[in-house]
């Protein structure tokens, strides 16, 4: 994570909307319930290959931030969550995860601090960064040996915590797989995977449709696509590279990001690399905001900004006002909604082949 964004698209990937707030989180606390017992135990692996043997079902988990939290949520596995950092802001859980959302502790309004992770009680931290500094200071999470003796296993969601390392691929992500298999190993982990495949399948079949309407456009004529980051302020512009999620929702859409190319998951650029790619279509991506209003007012600020930013407002995308409306959380962060995102894509850039983007 890079500290200049930490207000943009690189921080929905941290923290799924509001590290840039203020929000207390609340107090509630949950009471945890029992956990299934079949189908231990579970095998998983980090970045670097070093497995991570789960015995027994989870009943006291604390989540790095809240995509992962939301995952937990979607599997049905929300009221083993005793703890969150990054919490959600308001607005950008789905509706039927809200409540729910809002009753878990917030043990860092960034990163959990190492002291309060180690003696929260829990039994598993999910972690969608990886081993890198932790967010909001500096410092470095909990070395392995201090999970262990705390009695914390730690696993991860590889589709987000791999992807700025050495040891992902070097090829563009162009699926959603990824985080399907997230999806998957998180519902063996917590004794969900009946849910899990649940979910994967509902993805699979949205996204099998708008391939399908898709078909028949060739590679070539499929527009470019660039993710403008307006959150992350509007002096230097950030790329999402081929490794991110958004490059694999951008992909299935059926467009064609303009930074594919770049061999990483985010990456500062400037506005004369946007202009010499002159995208077809322009994604306005903001955090949302808490209210309808407060988070159209961003779209309409993003956009006057590249109408009026003198090397933005000759871009064929500005001329033509092709501008797709759809925030940093569903496009950036690996979940369940991705496959939401790209059928909101198609339908916005591809309308006589796919209808019914929202």
């Amino acid at each position: 994570m890079r500290p200049r964004v930490v207000c943009g698209i690189a921080a929905a990937v941290a923290l799924f909307a509001t590290a840039c707030g203020s929000g207390d989180g609340g107090s509630a606390s949950i009471t945890a319930q029992p956990a299934p017992a079949a189908g231990y135990p579970v095998t998983v692996a980090d970045c670097a290959g070093k497995e991570t043997t789960i015995a027994k079902a989870p009943t006291r988990i604390v989540t790095s931030n809240a995509a992962s939290l939301e995952m937990l949520l979607q599997l049905g596995a929300g009221d083993r969550v005793i703890g969150t950092g990054f919490p959600p802001g308001k607005g950008t859980l789905p509706s039927a995860l809200a409540e729910q959302g809002a009753k878990v502790p917030v043990l860092g309004d960034k990163a959990v601090p190492k002291e309060k992770l180690l003696g929260s009680g829990a039994d598993l931290y999910v972690d969608t960064f990886g081993a890198m500094p932790m967010m909001g200071g500096g410092a470095t999470g909990p070395s392995e040996a201090e999970f262990a003796a705390a009695g914390i296993q730690h696993v991860y969601l590889l589709s987000t915590a791999c992807a700025g390392t050495p040891k992902a691929a070097k090829a563009p992500r162009t699926d959603l797989a990824g985080i399907e298999d997230d999806i998957r190993r998180l519902g063996a982990v917590t004794g969900t995977a009946a849910r899990a495949e649940e979910l994967v399948t509902g993805m699979e079949k949205r996204i099998g449709e708008v391939r399908t309407a898709l078909a028949g456009v060739p590679e070539d004529k499929r527009p470019s696509y660039f993710v403008f980051d307006f959150d992350a302020g509007t002096k230097q512009p950030v790329a999402v590279c081929g490794r991110q999620v958004a490059n694999a929702v951008v992909t299935q859409a059926g467009a064609r990001n303009v930074f594919a190319d770049c061999d990483a998951d985010f990456k500062p650029g400037s506005w004369e690399d946007v202009v010499a790619k002159n995208p077809d279509w322009i994604q306005l991506s903001v955090r949302n905001r808490g209210s309808e209003e407060a988070t159209r007012k961003a779209y309409d600020d993003a956009e006057a900004f590249l109408r009026s930013f003198p090397a933005t407002q000759g871009l064929k995308a500005v001329q033509e006002g092709r501008f797709v409306r759809l925030g940093s959380e569903v496009t950036t962060i690996a979940g369940v909604r991705n496959a939401d995102a790209v059928r909101q894509i198609a339908a916005t850039v591809h309308p006589d082949l796919v209808k019914n983007g929202q």
